[in-house]
């Protein structure tokens, strides 16, 4: 039977944790409101200018002579795989990184020649990725984005590395994987080609080498140099809402972690509490059983 001590330890040091993951919880709630304004609030941004891409790159695909609709042989695979910075948030970051590894050996079932060379952003994707050797090749690393906002010079940066490795040919086709923020208790892994830019939108009969959508527009001053324009600010954008998306995911998988976390310390102390008030009575009894057991003795001895 455990000691009075062991058990009253144990039940100050559950009652110290639950109070640290109350805390959490508290602090997640209170970023996840934040970060759930902000992927709320990008979303029809992000949806129109893709919108906007999409009709574009659907009627004048093959007059536009841009590289960043052109299919190329693939001979390199970069996979953008982003995860938390800190742990601590349930199985948010082991879906990802499961997730990530089963998609490497699909590309190389799929691709046997080329080469997967992988983009880390989040401390926790680079850290299990880094420990595989030379298995994979990480290309780019990006950690301590997650904080309480994010800020634009991550997405300028990332767009950057990833666009830069694209027109240098050192990727022929770019993959992002991450969580998409569904709602509190719900997070969706979504894998998505980033580049190449692939068309997506419903299209009729050809027209003189032009794909002609089912709603057609009138662009001023051109189309082409307005496409010019506009990629650029869609790839930072999307960039953009896949770290709002992942950060808001993460914060509701935190919040969902710690309030399990609390309720199980709960449930802990109840039984601690059971053991140790069973552990205290058994030893009253044991100490009457003896009292009695004495003065019966003394009695038969004749000294009582």
């Amino acid at each position: 039977m455990p000691a009075l001590r062991d058990i009253r330890r144990r039940i100050n040091a559950v009652r110290s944790i639950q109070k640290i993951t109350k805390a959490m919880k508290m602090v997640a709630a209170a970023r996840l409101r934040r970060a759930q304004d902000r992927i709320i609030s990008a979303r029809p941004y992000a949806k129109k200018i893709e919108q906007l891409v999409q009709d574009f790159i659907s009627t004048f695909e093959s007059v536009f002579d841009s590289p960043f609709l052109k299919e190329r042989e693939i001979r390199n695979i970069a996979l953008v795989v982003v995860t938390a910075d800190r742990g601590l948030c349930g199985s948010f970051n082991t879906n990802i990184i499961r997730k990530a590894s089963s998609l490497i050996e699909e590309r190389r079932s799929e691709y046997p020649n080329a080469k997967i060379k992988l983009i880390c952003v989040g401390k926790k994707g680079y850290d299990y990725f880094s420990k595989r050797g030379k298995d994979l090749e990480i290309v780019g690393s990006f950690t301590g984005l997650f904080k309480k906002t994010i800020e634009y010079f991550w997405v300028e940066e990332i767009t950057k590395r990833i666009v830069d490795g694209f027109l240098r040919e050192e990727f022929d086709r770019v993959e992002i994987i991450y969580n998409e923020f569904k709602s509190i208790v719900q997070q969706r892994i979504v894998i998505e080609q980033f580049l190449p830019i692939v068309s997506k939108v419903e299209t009729v009969k050809p027209s003189k080498g032009l794909k002609v959508p089912l709603v057609e527009y009138i662009y001023e001053p051109n189309a082409e140099d307005i496409l010019k324009n506009l990629l650029p600010k869609y790839l930072e954008t999307y960039i953009l809402r896949v770290l709002l998306e992942s950060n808001a995911a993460e914060q509701a998988a935190r919040m969902t972690a710690m309030d399990n976390a609390t309720e199980n310390a709960n449930e802990l102390l109840r039984d601690l509490q059971l053991l140790f008030n069973k552990t205290r009575q058994a030893m009253i009894t044991k100490e009457m059983l003896e009292i009695a057991s004495g003065a019966e003795a003394l009695r038969k001895a004749g000294i009582a």
